[in-house]
């Protein structure tokens, strides 16, 4: 008689890479994630320790085993993206005929462990307006584990000799050109923290307005007095903005009890308002 094959045997694992790369992904575009492993097995089941799957709130790489024990966890991750959790849960698996199960049953016979861990990006900080005050910003903010991306008109700004400084520490930097910085503005993830300072105040209205128009941002901050401030709601009223949307904008930027007006003064007293917003985060991230 020839044995039966076990339908829950070890599934070849997947390539290393496919899960490593997702993490990578999830960090370059600032979305968080879950990782998914396989920590423990008794008897039969789909895959052995160590198996691994990542998931976000769209797509999901690797696998963990498929049918049932897998769609439940994608649910459950998904549960947590939304709930913004940080705390690893473990759940175990009866994979019998007599298990309650959603998405079908799985009969393998054996149970399985699963640790689900959230894994936070990093948090993106956008400059936009790499002048002086930018610069020591960029340079402050660059020994920090964020995504930070730089963002001017000017092309000369953003020259690999001049950001030397900035790009061969520990962020994420992303140097961006832009003849038009609001478009920019439109393809950060949501949640992001911005900060409006370029050399044009024109530029910076738009930016503003643009920033305003998604209502999805961690914060903005825009450089100026209060003088420069005032101009500016009177005109972001003028396009259709209420005074609750308007005051989701910071100006002054920094923290109030920080008096000086040169570069490094305002860079860091920018820093320090923005760390008392992500610190939590960046402790989180990956």
């Amino acid at each position: 008689m020839v044995p039966r094959p076990n339908p829950c045997r070890s599934l070849p694992a997947p390539t290393d890479m496919d899960w490593l790369q997702a993490l990578e992904r999830l960090s370059s575009e600032g979305s968080p994630g879950v990782m998914a492993t396989v920590t423990e097995v008794l008897g039969h089941a789909p895959r052995g320790p160590g198996a691994k799957m990542v998931v976000n709130a769209e797509s999901s790489w690797g696998s963990i085993g498929g049918g049932n024990l897998e769609a439940t966890v994608i649910d459950r991750a998904r549960e947590m993206l939304l709930a913004g959790s940080a705390v690893p849960e473990s759940v175990t698996f009866n994979l019998n005929e007599r298990a309650a199960t959603q998405h079908g049953r799985q009969c393998c016979g054996g149970t399985a462990s699963v640790l689900m861990e959230p894994v936070r990006s990093r948090p993106t900080v956008a400059i936009f307006g790499v002048g002086h005050v930018g610069h020591e910003l960029a340079r402050i903010l660059s020994r920090l584990p964020v995504r930070l991306v730089l963002v001017d008109s000017r092309a000369a700004q953003l020259d690999p000799a001049h950001l030397a400084d900035v790009t061969d520490e520990t962020a994420d930097v992303q140097p961006l050109h832009s003849a038009v910085p609001d478009s920019a503005l439109a393809q950060l993830p949501q949640g992001s923290h911005v900060f409006i300072m370029t050399h044009d105040h024109a530029e910076d209205f738009l930016l503003c307005d643009a920033a305003l128009r998604r209502g999805d941002l961690g914060s903005v901050g825009l450089i100026g007095s209060r003088a420069k401030w005032t101009r500016f709601r009177h005109k972001l009223k003028a396009e259709g903005h209420d005074d609750a949307q308007i005051d989701a904008i910071t100006c002054p930027i920094g923290l109030p009890d920080i008096g000086g007006k040169s570069p490094a003064i305002i860079a860091i007293s920018a820093a320090a308002s923005l760390l008392q917003r992500i610190a939590t985060d960046m402790s989180c991230s990956y």
